[in-house]
């Protein structure tokens, strides 16, 4: 199958922030509902946002890194779970281009279809004739509710020893088990699905290192510029975007509920007029656009040596995990400001900024985008150590 010419980064971004008033209106619901809300979900696939990262030949755009941080952003200013979720489908979309193509026909043959994943191997694999024998679970299974297909991640056991590798599942095949009841990121859905003695066949099965360092087994997406890009920077890039965006959201908040305000206590009958706030604001603004330099920087480095295959160095893949490192905790800073600074009315669930303050905490909570861990990393690498981890 063939496409058109995919559309321009701006006409992208101008479909996300005409999507923003139905995510800021709908994110109650999927607070309620632990999981996007049909009416999301529809306009997700009007909108042709889903196929940020989908190969052309299946109607796909495959934008450039850019694009795909600039619209999940926007995404986020209306809701932080949305934004999440849409990370992890165009991450995983972006993976499945990874697998054999006749695997990939199998994927995208109905249009819109939703991949999610789990980098984690929490589940265990054996060989057997044809393919392998999965047994585990995989906790933090964002928008598997409303996937079709899993990519994710488990140990092969061999005789040379235990080896990571990449599967591809559809969603059918796995048991979900609801028990994502969280304080943030609660409309993600991030539940726990459960392979059960699942036979995988081998071309739905990828070794994990060589797609670590940026080696798959498609051919029709060899010379694409986008699949010359290494997981690790590419995943770590991607899901910088819904911090960035939960950023831009509590700096719209708080202007939002500003005019008319006062400070209790105080003789300030204007918040607005207080020097306090003049601090607060500009200190928040600034971090927030540290956090857009570093986000656009991993993007940047990622659509400047995806087009030439040029080899990535291990610093490089370093400083990607240390941008969404710094993304994450200046996001986190200036959110942390911005709530302190909205008064105690701001607690009430009707008021966006709480809701913005627990998705950008449970977002710095993650693993891979914890600011501590990440910085740790490259400071590693900095001073002439080794990595301590394959995920680079």
């Amino acid at each position: 199958m063939t496409s058109k010419e995919s559309p321009s980064r701006e006409e992208l971004v101008n479909r996300a922030v005409e999507l923003v008033p139905v995510l800021e209106k709908n994110a109650h619901w999927h607070e309620r509902h632990r999981r996007l809300s049909p009416e999301t979900v529809a306009a997700l696939e009007e909108s042709g946002l889903l196929k940020l990262r989908v190969p052309t030949r299946y109607g796909g755009y495959e934008s450039d890194m850019r694009t795909v941080v600039d619209v999940i952003a926007e995404l986020g200013r209306g809701d932080g779970s949305t934004a999440w979720v849409m990370a992890v489908w165009a991450i995983s979309s972006w993976m499945a281009g990874l697998f054999p193509d006749a695997v990939q026909d199998e994927i995208f043959a109905a249009p819109n279809v939703r991949v999610s994943g789990i980098l984690s191997p929490t589940a265990v694999a054996v060989p057997t004739e044809g393919g392998v024998v999965l047994n585990g679970k995989w906790s933090f299974n964002s928008g598997a509710l409303q996937s079709s297909w899993n990519t994710n991640a488990a140990v092969l056991m061999t005789p040379d020893g235990p080896q990571p590798i990449m599967v591809a599942v559809p969603l059918a095949d796995l048991e979900i088990i609801d028990d994502w009841h969280t304080t943030g990121l609660r409309g993600s859905g991030s539940v726990t699905t459960v392979a059960a003695d699942l036979f995988v066949p081998e071309p739905r099965v990828l070794p994990m290192v060589p797609v670590l360092m940026g080696q798959h087994r498609s051919v029709a997406n060899a010379d694409s510029p986008i699949y010359r890009a290494p997981f690790m920077p590419t995943a770590c890039a991607t899901i910088s975007a819904p911090a960035l965006g939960l950023a831009k959201a509590a700096k719209q908040a708080f202007f939002e509920r500003l005019p008319g305000r006062k400070i209790s206590y105080t003789s300030y009958e204007s918040q607005a007029e207080a020097p306090l706030t003049h601090l607060q604001v500009a200190d928040a603004v600034t971090r927030i656009d540290e956090a857009e330099f570093h986000a656009h920087r991993a993007a940047a480095l990622l659509d400047t040596k995806g087009p030439t295959g040029e080899a990535w160095t291990l610093e490089e893949r370093a400083r990607i995990r240390l941008d969404l490192g710094a993304v994450c905790q200046r996001t986190k800073e200036a959110v942390d400001i911005l709530n302190t600074a909205s008064g105690g009315s701001s607690v009430y669930t009707t008021v966006p900024i709480q809701r913005i303050e627990r998705d950008v905490q449970t977002l710095n909570l993650h693993s891979i985008l914890h600011p501590n861990t990440n910085l740790e990393l490259y400071g590693r690498i900095a001073c002439g150590l080794e990595p301590n981890t394959l995920y680079l």
